[in-house]
This record gives C-alpha cells, sequence and structure tokens, in this order.
C-alpha cells in the first residue's frame, strides 16, 4: 500500500475509501457485511475513510472505529451546513454518530464557485473555531465543477480540495479534462491538498479501470484516490492499481458483472424533487415519471437523497 504524509498525520493510505458504496442510497446489504469490508480494506492498509452527512452511515463508521487506534485512521466527512447552527449541528452528529472526539477533514459538499463558498460563510466561521479547538483538524470543499476548484486559492480557510476527476472528465459541470487539469494545477500550487473522486467516471470507464486509475495515479498534483468499493474484488482491484500490480484471474472474473446502474421504481409519482437536484442533467420528467439517461448519471447518488418514498436505487 502506498501511503502519504498528510499534513501532521504520517501513513494515511493513498486509497482512500468512498464510503458512498456503502451507504443505504447504493447499496443494500446488511450492516454486518459492510463493515466487514471496512475491516477487509482496513487489514490490507487503507485508514482513509471520506464519508458524508448527506450518506446516514456514520453508524458504520461507528462500529468500525471502535476497535481500531483512532490515531491510525484519517476520517473526512461533509455537510451542506450554510450558517452556524447547521454547522453546529453537522459537526455534533458527526462526531456523535460516529462516536470520536475530533474529526480529521470537514469540507462544504457540493460547492459551485467562490460566490457559493461566500453564502456559506457563517458556517465556515463556525467551523474555524471548531479547528481552533482541535475538534476539526483540516477544513475543505468537495465540488463536481472546475469554478470551484479555480476559486479555492482565493479562501485560506481552504486546505482540501476534493474534485471530480478523470480522464475522460465524466461528470465535470463546467468544463472539460483539460480545465480540471489546470484548475487542478493551479489549486496544487497554491499549496491545496487534492483528494480525487470519480476516477471511473460513475462506472463510465469501468471497462477500461486500470487506464482510469493510472491516468489520475500518475498526476503529481493529486495527493490520494477515493473510490467506492462494495466488493473484496473491488478492493483487492484497486489496492493492485496503485501497486502496480496485475488483477488476478480470480479478480477479473468477479468484477466483470458489477457494473452498478441507477435504477427507478415504475411506481415513481414523478414529484420531479430529483430532477431539481440532479446537476448533470440526467434525469426528467416523461409521462409523470421520472426518467434517467445513463450517459449522463455519474451515480452520485444525490438524487436518491431526494426521494421520500425511495422509490430510486442503484444496484
Amino acid at each position: 500500500m502506498d501511503y502519504i504524509n498528510f499534513f501532521e498525520k504520517a501513513n494515511v493510505s493513498k486509497l482512500c475509501y468512498g464510503t458512498l458504496s456503502l451507504s443505504d442510497l447504493q447499496n443494500n446489504d446488511t450492516d454486518y457485511n459492510k463493515i466487514k469490508l471496512l475491516n477487509y480494506a482496513y487489514e490490507k492498509g487503507i485508514n482513509f475513510l471520506d464519508t458524508a452527512e448527506l450518506y446516514n452511515n456514520y453508524k458504520l463508521l461507528k462500529e468500525f472505529i471502535k476497535d481500531k487506534d483512532r490515531e491510525t485512521l484519517t476520517l473526512a466527512t461533509k455537510s451542506y451546513a450554510y450558517d452556524e447552527k447547521t454547522a453546529e449541528y453537522s459537526i455534533m452528529k458527526a462526531l456523535k454518530e460516529m462516536n470520536t472526539d475530533y474529526i480529521d477533514i470537514f469540507m462544504l459538499h457540493e460547492q459551485d464557485n467562490g460566490n457559493n463558498f461566500k453564502g456559506h460563510s457563517k458556517a465556515v466561521e463556525r467551523f474555524m473555531k471548531y479547528k481552533e479547538d482541535g475538534i476539526i483538524k483540516h477544513f475543505g470543499i468537495s465540488t463536481h465543477r472546475v469554478e470551484a476548484v479555480n476559486d479555492s486559492i482565493k479562501f485560506k480557510e481552504i486546505e482540501i480540495v476534493f474534485p471530480l476527476l478523470n480522464m475522460k472528465g465524466i461528470g465535470i459541470q463546467d468544463g472539460n479534462i483539460t480545465d480540471m487539469l489546470n484548475a487542478v494545477e493551479l489549486a496544487k500550487k497554491n499549496n491545496k491538498f487534492i483528494l480525487a473522486m470519480k476516477i471511473y467516471g460513475g462506472g463510465h470507464l469501468i471497462n477500461d479501470a486500470k487506464n482510469a486509475f493510472n491516468f489520475v495515479k500518475n498526476l503529481n498534483e493529486v495527493d490520494a484516490i477515493a473510490v467506492g468499493m462494495s466488493t473484496k474484488e473491488e478492493i483487492d482491484a484497486n489496492i493492485s492499481y496503485l501497486e502496480n500490480n496485475e488483477l488476478n484471474h480470480n479478480i477479473k472474473n468477479k468484477l466483470k458483472n458489477q457494473k452498478r446502474t441507477l435504477v427507478i421504481e415504475e411506481w415513481c409519482i414523478g414529484c420531479g424533487r430529483c430532477v431539481k437536484k440532479c446537476k448533470q442533467n440526467a434525469l426528467e420528467i416523461v409521462d409523470g415519471k421520472c426518467k434517467v439517461d445513463m450517459s449522463k448519471c455519474v451515480l452520485c447518488s444525490y438524487c436518491a437523497g431526494e426521494c421520500t418514498d425511495f422509490y430510486i436505487k442503484i444496484v
């Protein structure tokens, strides 16, 4: 396993476990089996984990970390907090539900640009107080937009930038891969820590997984790579790509049929909340039902979080 020096914390795995893949938004397996996967990854050397308030899976992390040396783990989470009250709620929820005294990385979720970030200024002020008290170790943003990465250099509070980054630029909302690479280079020159996400483009690049992984791994600006993994084979495969190893036949065979897709149940009532949430423009209401264009969908699951009837699932 490759490791990075993450600010003052040593031996942080370069491969970050994106636990959206273990949330109920994407995974209907038992909590027991999900925790087994986290432990399997940890035994393989993965000690960097990303979650979010939206994923509603803090209870899994609580169970996972309860018998671990907390100092060996790096936990990242994020929320949409926009003022002091919602910032306090997000931090207290994370601390309590994961049963931890601090958060290694806290981020504002889905930032569009600098003006968007300024709109969260009261929340940011509160987060900075938590940082002064040692409850948050580092602060940042996640984004699918080039503009937000470029604008990150304007704000000293932003240490971590978590952009969507893959070799085809799939899912970038305001440009192409060249635009994003230029923005990431600029952010890195301004001492931002770059954690890449969606390196497989929401599954669109899974048939060329090794090249997709290597594209991001070989970028000098990228410090760590977050990948959602829902099977042992996916964990083994990503570790193999990281370590420049070839996949064995058993892993290859088990990965063949693991591509996921977004399913909208036929009893969808067509309320449209999911359509408004989808920034990829992958959803539309047709004849009173929601329909998905999988060529645009990146399996972020944010639409599922908007469906109060749970009619949207990733399978």
